[in-house]
């Protein structure tokens, strides 16, 4: 089975469109493709308890990023800093994408 091509990748700079944390921005850390899902640096936390590891130690409770839908994240343009739609340019055996605004190279 194929995974379906995805326009956000590891690294880049995205923008939260709905959700609890609408309107904040985050680098992408991971990309679930089979799920069209990314998980983003300091978005959609939740709280977890850890578990002491070993005698003496304390728990804590941590914020672990959580899996959010693609359809809820879009790609800010580094050239323009606004969120953007994504499109493709193939110029010989190279493909890449574009800003939909300002036509650059992302």
């Amino acid at each position: 089975m194929t995974q379906p091509k995805l326009k956000i990748k590891k690294g880049d700079l995205v923008r939260a469109i709905s959700g609890k944390d609408k309107g904040k921005q985050g680098k992408v850390i991971r990309v679930i493709p089979s799920k069209r899902k990314a998980i983003v640096e300091g978005l959609f936390l939740v709280k977890k308890i850890r578990r002491p590891k070993k005698a003496g130690e304390k728990g804590e409770i941590i914020d672990l990023p959580q899996p959010v839908d693609l359809a809820k994240l879009m790609l800010v343009c580094s050239s323009c800093s606004k969120p953007v739609r994504i499109g493709y340019v193939v110029e010989g055996k190279n493909k890449s994408r574009i800003c939909k605004k300002c036509q650059a190279k992302i």
